[in-house]
């Protein structure tokens, strides 16, 4: 494990680098978001002779999908290289209401193994979940013009009001999804 890499940055350091970013990106007159990259990777592989909508010149969005293989690099580095073995500090009350919806190694872990363990593939009720959560995520970035990153980081720092909706929406399901429905769904998985 390399030693500067096994704790957190400060947090200084993310927003400084997030604002580095933002300014390049509004200099050369260019938007952040992650969603755009499935729209140019369509686009690549020839979507846009059936959907008008892939039909775009996806090279002048080259540019993204390098952000989205520093995305898959940096995973990568991370899961392998920065691990780190000290416990998440999560207060009581909120790993016992973990234990109660059945996630056993609350506080123990970053991610909880019942749902992101390689055997948690195995699991058909987890795959139909994924399924149903990727085409939500897809469907939501797609009718909210862009994703969470793409409105939070580019079109807030261009003070647009159509992001600061679509960021109290997402962050309103969030919430919804949180405190209602994902106690429910963990309930059946662990039955």
């Amino acid at each position: 494990m390399i030693q500067f890499l096994s704790q957190p940055w400060p947090w200084c350091f993310g927003g400084f680098m997030i604002a580095v970013v933002l300014f390049l990106l509004l200099w050369t007159g260019k938007s952040f978001g992650m969603s755009s990259n499935l729209r140019t990777l369509c686009s690549m592989m020839g979507a846009g002779k059936k959907v008008s909508f892939f039909d775009f010149d996806w090279k002048a969005q080259r540019w993204n999908l390098i952000v989205a293989l520093g995305v898959i690099l940096g995973s990568f580095i991370a899961s392998n290289y920065v691990v780190s073995t000290k416990s998440m500090a999560l207060s009581q009350n909120t790993v016992d209401q973990l234990l109660a919806m059945g996630i056993q190694d609350a506080g123990k872990s970053y991610a909880p193994e019942i749902l992101f363990s390689n055997s948690a593939f195995s699991n058909p009720y987890i795959l139909l979940l994924l399924v149903i959560g990727g085409f939500l995520v897809g469907f939501g970035a797609r009718y909210s013009g862009g994703c969470t990153s793409g409105h939070a980081i580019s079109g807030l720092s261009n003070l647009q009001l159509p992001s600061l909706i679509a960021i109290i929406g997402f962050f309103v399901g969030g919430l919804m999804v949180n405190h209602f429905v994902l106690p429910l769904l963990l309930k059946i998985l662990v039955i």
